[in-house]
């Protein structure tokens, strides 16, 4: 049975809500990790940042597809917790609680 276009429609708009949820948690995160890295306090031409930030993308798109070849060696996730001075049997990273607020001196 093939779908009515008013049906595509409520399923493109529901999709497109689901897109538009994914995007602001991606950057929310994104956001809160540069903080913690201290961007927040650089004063830095957007298109300049945004290059770096393409850049960095790139860096982690080739390490995730040939980590060696990058000169990068392959980690478990204790040893990288332990270079951070936390559990090395530990299985994930853990993130500091302070990141799971928003900042309220933060503007849209």
């Amino acid at each position: 049975m093939k779908k009515t276009t008013a049906k595509i429609k409520e399923d493109l708009a529901r999709l497109q809500e689901q897109l538009r949820q994914a995007e602001t948690r991606d950057a929310e995160r994104i956001g809160r990790i540069a903080l913690k890295a201290g961007l927040g306090e650089i004063v830095v031409d957007e298109r300049e940042l945004q290059a770096a930030f393409e850049e960095l993308a790139d860096r982690f798109r080739s390490a995730s597809q040939e980590p060696e070849q990058m000169g990068w060696p392959q980690q478990r996730a204790g040893a990288q917790n332990k270079a951070r001075g936390g559990d090395p049997e530990a299985k994930a990273p853990q993130l500091h609680s302070a990141f799971s607020a928003q900042s309220p001196d933060i503007e849209d």
